[in-house]
């Protein structure tokens, strides 16, 4: 990327072109903020704890405390605390597939086995009965845990409020802990998005974030909602490594989650659903069902070279994609992030992927 001459399409990365809202940037606070410098609870500020549970129960129909809520260094480190606390060595976590990369890492550190399975590409069956069936092919008595994403890192996919019932159902028959990736919950097009935590709140963990429904990647702020016992365990985790969430962005979401962030999520929706249909089109795939990425099988184009020599020639292009094999048993596909540029340079990227998959 450092060396190409011409425009960059760095469409590999997850992350949105669009500053993030005013009124609710860390960089806005100042001397009006006191103690903005100093650590806060390790589980978070109260205030904003009590904003996040608010939020929750106005959305999930669940009843949630202040007790429910963690605040994270952002939904990774969530979900890599409650990973750590609640997987032990030589368990297994099923991971509905594709999936966001990282949580292969989180289960392996935690000394445990990732077991992937596909469901959520495609045109597969997502029907309750399917979505059950599929699981426990790959249960064993080793398994503790499902973690499943939606609205979907990479395919986009949505996974149907009637198939969340079922597998939380499933989980609860099994014993299992659900970790709930739903860092995209602002941006479902083809349907609204389903909570995981209603289903089971006694065995599910969700992770949320800024970085996602508010452009605010590099704030590091997220929050965890699960049961108190469960929290209390990983919260230990959480001030074993970072301590505690950024002071100024937990401040800054105190502002956002208080109305400066409404405007902003409604215009990234609209726009996001319009590139990522128009960039499906160009494609020749389904529009996404939701979040901010395609994953395109590339199959019929990569020949001897494989994926690498495709991705090297979008490279000589200067388009930048994310191999396949990152989100699991797909080693012929790319993901493409359309929110990562603005539209039209998004969509020029796009074309250059359509002109070699034609090719």
């Amino acid at each position: 990327m450092a060396t190409h001459r011409g425009e960059i399409y760095p469409l590999h990365v997850g992350d949105t072109w669009k500053q993030a809202p005013e009124g609710g940037r860390p960089e806005e606070l100042g001397r009006g903020t006191p103690g903005i410098n100093r650590y806060t609870d390790v589980w978070g500020l109260t205030e904003l704890r009590e904003a996040i549970a608010a939020r929750t129960a106005a959305r999930t129909g669940a009843a949630v405390s202040r007790g429910s809520i963690l605040v994270t260094g952002g939904a990774t480190a969530g979900l890599m605390a409650a990973v750590g606390a609640l997987v032990s060595p030589g368990e297994e976590v099923l991971l509905l597939a594709p999936r966001w990369p990282l949580i292969e890492g989180h289960v392996r550190m935690a000394g445990a086995t990732p077991v992937e399975v596909p469901l959520l590409l495609g045109a597969r069956d997502l029907s309750p009965e399917a979505a059950v069936a599929a699981v426990e092919a790959h249960a064993t008595e080793k398994t503790v845990a499902l973690y499943l994403n939606t609205p979907n890192n990479p395919s986009g996919r949505l996974i149907p409020r009637a198939s969340l019932a079922a597998l939380a159902a499933w989980a609860r028959r099994r014993d299992l802990w659900i970790f709930a990736d739903e860092v995209y919950e602002d941006y479902a097009y083809a349907g609204p998005h389903a909570y995981a935590f209603p289903f089971a709140p006694e065995r599910t963990v969700a992770a949320h974030s800024l970085s996602k429904a508010y452009g605010l990647a590099g704030a590091r702020l997220g929050w965890l909602v699960g049961p108190e016992a469960a929290l209390s365990q990983i919260v230990k985790f959480g001030a074993h490594t970072i301590y505690s969430a950024p002071t100024a962005s937990q401040h800054a979401a105190l502002l956002i989650l208080a109305g400066a962030g409404d405007a902003w999520v409604a215009e990234a929706r609209t726009e996001y659903a319009a590139t990522g249909a128009e960039a499906a089109r160009r494609l020749d795939v389904p529009a996404p069902e939701g979040g901010t990425f395609l994953f395109v099988d590339a199959a019929r184009a990569l020949e001897t070279r494989g994926l690498m020599g495709l991705l090297e020639d979008c490279a000589e292009k200067g388009l930048f994609l994310a191999p396949g094999p990152s989100f699991g048993p797909y080693p012929t596909h790319v993901r493409l992030c359309y929110t990562a540029v603005p539209p039209v340079a998004a969509l020029r990227g796009v074309d250059i992927l359509a002109k070699l998959l034609g090719e």
